[in-house]
């Protein structure tokens, strides 16, 4: 009972600040980008909380309790590509002052490519939304009162009512505290877990040796990290998650500085999540993978404990939830329909992108409640993504000295994208990586078939 009051409060107190941020959501600057006057702690925090979701957490500790360390990589391969993101691209990203990645695909290349993109990530971060409401179902049929899809509808209400309401001030306050909950949560969670265990050795004692072995182990190959730090860590170097964040920094000296204390950041967390689905996988080794945080969190601790730390792992989800979803909404409001349907000043933006929230949130909602797995869903968006958007969009920074063309561009971003839900639906093995091939070569052989044809004039 104990747990469910915390939980309550909890919910209680994101609705708080989502009211509270009502105020200072008035405009779309506000809404879209908290006025662009965040610091690098608000930006460290709401990087953190963003990717610290349902993959990091219940999806983690699962590949923990499968393979061992190396499901730690999951988490791994966004700090290399937050690494890249910071050093190469995170001030040329604030210095545009956008709202979304639609529109600096827009100054890249043109209005077809900005919109065939602005559909694709919309489509693919439905999916994203979903996986963390999967997660948080997962996370709350453990409270043992009401059943997992029910927790999936609460948990949907709750985060699209304080999105809807505060839009990113909300997003960015509930991120700060969410984070410092999630960093308690974890490794207050780890400590007890390896006490129980007898420490660090009584772990290695009652797990097989090739648990422990890294970067690669007979279950991940190196073929398998190669696939993971091109489909999952190419989006942290582009995602329009990690741009949104860089929008609301105050300079680009901020967006630089947060994206790369991030990556730092995020290591220990890798590791810690990972360990407690190893310590899952040794006290508990009939549940399922997707099932071993939370186990974790209802076997092993008092009440009062678990119910701070199930605190904590819904921190983890929501606020990849609520980001995700303001990223998605944002984008079909001003990249979609706004290409329709323009208004004449920025107030009647706002009203369409409130009723662009709920509708993506429901929509989230339908998938989840048709979806079982958290990685399974993530990695099937990602891929779709990466494979249709990455490349041309990195190309777009140096595009005068790489030579290609937007209609080089929209062909790789079809192409690809095409092939990575083909290589998903169809479970073809190597056809996601082949479909970031295919993208890049579709990328420069269209456009130099386009720089060539209108060279001849005709």
């Amino acid at each position: 009972m104990s747990a469910l009051i915390i939980i309550a409060l909890y919910f209680l107190v994101m609705l708080a600040i989502g009211i509270a941020s009502r105020r200072k959501a008035r405009g779309a600057d506000d809404f879209f980008v908290a006025g662009r006057k965040s610091s690098s702690p608000f930006i460290v925090g709401s990087l953190l909380a963003t990717i610290i979701g349902g993959s990091a957490t219940i999806g983690m500790a699962g590949l923990g309790f499968q393979r061992g360390l190396t499901g730690a990589w999951w988490l791994l391969v966004g700090s290399i590509g937050l690494i890249f993101l910071g050093l190469f691209f995170a001030r040329k990203v604030r210095r545009l002052a956008l709202y979304t990645l639609p529109e600096l695909v827009e100054k890249q290349y043109d209005r077809r490519m900005a919109l065939a993109t602005a559909i694709l990530i919309v489509v693919a971060w439905i999916g994203i939304v979903a996986a963390q409401i999967i997660a948080a179902g997962k996370i709350l049929g453990i409270l043992g009162v009401g059943s997992p899809a029910i927790w999936m509808v609460v948990f949907t209400v709750i985060f699209v009512t304080y999105t809807l309401l505060g839009g990113q001030h909300a997003i960015i306050r509930t991120d700060v505290l969410q984070s410092v909950i999630i960093f308690l949560g974890v490794f207050a969670g780890l400590a007890l877990l390896l006490t129980r265990l007898g420490g660090w050795e009584g772990l290695q004692s009652s797990l097989p040796a090739e648990h422990f072995a890294f970067p690669v182990s007979p279950q991940f190959d190196g073929a398998a990290l190669i696939t993971l730090l091109l489909l999952v860590g190419l989006t942290y170097v582009v995602g329009p998650d990690m741009y949104s964040r860089i929008f609301c920094a105050r300079d680009d000296g901020v967006a630089r500085t947060a994206t790369l204390w991030t990556a730092v950041l995020i290591i220990p967390l890798a590791f810690a999540i990972t360990v407690i689905g190893m310590g899952a996988a040794s006290l508990f080794p009939g549940i399922t993978p997707e099932q071993a945080f939370p186990t974790v969190i209802s076997e092993l601790f008092s009440p009062l404990l678990g119910g701070i730390i199930l605190a904590a792992l819904l921190c983890a989800v929501m606020s990849s939830a609520d980001t995700t979803l303001l990223s998605a909404s944002t984008i079909l409001s001003i990249d979609i329909i706004g290409r329709f349907r323009p208004t004449a000043n920025q107030s009647g933006v706002l009203p369409r992108s409130r009723w662009a929230i709920v509708l993506l949130g429901v929509c989230s909602l339908i998938v989840a409640l048709m979806l079982k797995g958290v990685i399974s869903a993530l990695l099937f968006a990602y891929t779709i993504y990466t494979a249709g958007v990455i490349l041309p969009v990195l190309a777009g920074f140096f595009k005068n000295r790489l030579k290609v063309t937007p209609t080089g561009a929209l062909a790789a971003l079809i192409g690809g994208g095409s092939a990575g839900l083909i290589s998903k639906l169809l479970a073809i093995k190597y056809l996601d990586l082949g479909a970031l091939l295919i993208s890049g070569a579709l990328l420069f052989l269209v456009s130099y078939i386009d720089r060539r044809y209108r060279s001849t004039g005709r």
